[in-house]
């Protein structure tokens, strides 16, 4: 077994373990291979030249503390339960406290999973609101924001203890959804052409919700924000300091 950056020939086999763990098109693995990843955040596992695990990092911060939210961990089926995940984090978490991270951020993609990142040294440090909607009488006034104004009112928006997610995840959130702006509001949002809206984070006026659906004349609306429903987000420091309260883009 070997773990290490991932060179050009692996990228195929990037892409298979992906799209075998997580079930995503070739249109977005196409943009996120072109626009978002880079070979220096990420690590994977090889073992007799296959690739058999693998994670990716995007960079974020914390009062302008670095931390690493660690995404899309996978480990390929025929290879699960043979510690390949376990070692590659281990490795990883080295690498990064080594490269003068603060701590990592993750978001288990099932609630099982808690308990495994416990183990590996992570506790939950971010619960989130998750809530659903229909329209409201009346709507609001909404405009499309490019990522230059997302970044400055998703700042301004943030509360207290606020993970500042830019540079590729913003990169990443450009190319799995749209950003928008009203008042007292910034939010990223799919489904608009469906009807039914699904909201990654809602910033600002949870109660504006219903007028945002009638905005954008759609049925139904499915929201994410702070809040203190279910635990969302983990957390394991490398180094000394404060650990992050919320941390709210997650690309589920």
């Amino acid at each position: 077994m070997r773990i290490d950056y991932p060179d050009q020939t692996q990228l195929p086999q990037l892409r298979r373990l992906w799209q075998e763990a997580f079930g995503d098109d070739d249109d977005f693995l196409d943009a996120f291979f072109g626009e978002v990843f880079s070979p220096d955040r990420c690590r994977c596992v090889t073992e007799a030249n296959e690739v058999t695990a693998a994670l990716y990092w995007l960079d974020c911060a914390l009062e302008d503390r670095p931390m690493a939210y660690l995404y899309a961990v996978a480990t390929a089926k025929k290879h699960r339960g043979l510690g390949h995940c376990k070692a590659l984090m281990a490795d990883t978490h080295k690498l990064l406290q080594d490269l003068g991270y603060a701590g990592a951020i993750l978001v288990p993609g099932e609630p099982g999973l808690f308990q495994m990142y416990r183990g590996m040294g992570y506790e939950v440090c971010s619960r989130v609101r998750q809530w659903t909607c229909g329209p409201a009488d009346r709507g609001m006034a909404l405009r499309e924001v490019d990522g230059a104004e997302y970044t400055r009112l998703r700042r301004q928006y943030l509360p207290a203890g606020g993970v500042v997610q830019e540079q590729e995840n913003l990169a990443l959130l450009q190319v799995t959804t749209r950003l928008y702006a009203g008042e007292g509001v910034v939010f990223c949002a799919t489904g608009v052409e469906t009807g039914h809206l699904i909201c990654a984070e809602f910033l600002g006026d949870p109660a504006a919700a219903g007028q945002v659906l009638t905005a954008l004349q759609c049925r139904r609306g499915t929201f994410r924000g702070p809040g203190n429903d279910r635990d969302f987000a983990m957390y394991r420091p490398f180094l000394p300091g404060k650990a992050p309260e919320y941390f709210g883009l997650a690309f589920d």
